[in-house]
């Protein structure tokens, strides 16, 4: 079964970081990865750009909006994900509590939903 591994990230916590956290708890993250990827458990993963560097789209009233940036000002914001390969949710709960990112925003885990499936009632 797959499952979306979300990373949020809160800039105050990142910031808060002692020098050199940041790089230390990356190189880890690498490594588990790529240790992940090795055992068929990690599908894919990336990172995203900050909010600032995103457009938003908006459509009400047949009228499309593009605005700069997040659509939502919040604390968290989405910084990655992984896609992961796991029995269960409880799985995949064990697979994330192994990446740090949770000390600094936090992880949401998502079941991927079967498209094929999807695309089979629908008829397409």
């Amino acid at each position: 079964m797959k499952f979306l591994m979300m990373i949020y990230n809160d800039d105050s916590l990142l910031n808060a970081l002692p020098a050199g956290e940041f790089d230390r708890m990356m190189r880890g993250c690498f490594i588990h990865a790529d240790e992940l990827r090795a055992e068929g458990c990690l599908l894919d993963t990336m990172q995203l750009e900050p909010p600032a560097q995103a457009k938003s789209l908006r459509m009400r009233d047949s009228k499309m909006s593009v605005l700069d940036g997040p659509f939502a000002e919040a604390k968290e914001y989405l910084g990655g994900f992984n896609l992961i390969e796991a029995a269960d949710m409880d799985e995949a709960v064990k697979i994330a509590m192994a990446f740090p990112w949770s000390r600094t925003g936090r992880i949401e885990i998502r079941p991927v939903r079967d498209t094929d499936a999807v695309r089979k009632r629908v008829g397409v």
